[in-house]
């Protein structure tokens, strides 16, 4: 199993937030692909880990031909652009952006005066040319709920063949996949493959089993 731990990590970030980046895919970034970060998993290609500042926000600024994925691991997000401006986002809900070729614009904003920690990842369509689109998830705690990914003949999540669960796991809780995949312990702490994992962990094997031992938020990224 592979491990990526945020203290591995270099300090990086932009406007108003702080931020360490696991997965750099070279697909994306090419020559400026840190060394230490990993490559993705079919066509996820980024995942950083954010500190949103006090009152801090992204900035305003667009996207094409790539879908961004927030999950809200503490705090509050206040979203704005050009798809469903107004969304609010709390603990342990996730927003999945669709840029297609007409592309979004979208400023992330910390409505607060503390610290937030979001995750955000990206991942390449399967076909160019789709509609821009927005949706929201809301797991329950306990839950574990499919985000993203799927076939064409379902309307509850973005198609791609590409997967992304979000769990809120309680402790006892376990979450197992059989086939290759990655998983992101975005809070908490539990067993991964046997091997004791705390928050901020990125895992990766050609099977996971993971049981929290705390409250834990778990990102798990697969094939579909």
């Amino acid at each position: 199993m592979q491990i990526l731990t945020y203290n591995e990590l270099p300090q990086g970030g932009f406007s108003g937030l702080l931020e360490r980046q696991f997965v750099t895919d070279k697909r994306v970034f090419g020559a400026q692909k840190n060394p230490i970060t990993q490559n993705g998993l079919e066509n996820f290609v980024y995942l950083a880990d954010a500190n949103f500042t006090p009152k801090g926000s992204t900035g305003m600024h667009g996207h094409k031909e790539i879908d961004v994925i927030s999950v809200m691991v503490d705090g509050r997000i206040d979203h704005a652009g050009s798809l469903e401006h107004g969304q609010s986002l709390e603990a342990g809900m996730a927003q999945v952006q669709r840029a297609g070729a007409e592309g979004f614009k979208h400023d992330e904003i910390n409505p607060d005066s503390t610290e937030n920690h979001m995750i955000q990842l990206w991942v390449l369509p399967d076909e160019a040319g789709e509609p821009a689109g927005y949706q929201v998830f809301s797991p329950e705690v306990g839950e574990r709920v499919q985000i993203y990914g799927g076939n064409k003949n379902q309307s509850e999540r973005f198609y791609s063949k590409t997967a992304i669960d979000v769990a809120r796991l309680k402790p006892g809780q376990t979450l197992k996949h059989d086939r290759p995949a990655m998983a992101f312990l975005c809070s908490g702490e539990g067993i991964m493959n046997g091997q004791a994992i705390s928050a901020r962990t990125l895992a990766r094997d050609d099977k996971l089993e993971f049981k929290a031992t705390s409250d834990t938020l778990v990102i798990l990224i697969y094939a579909a």
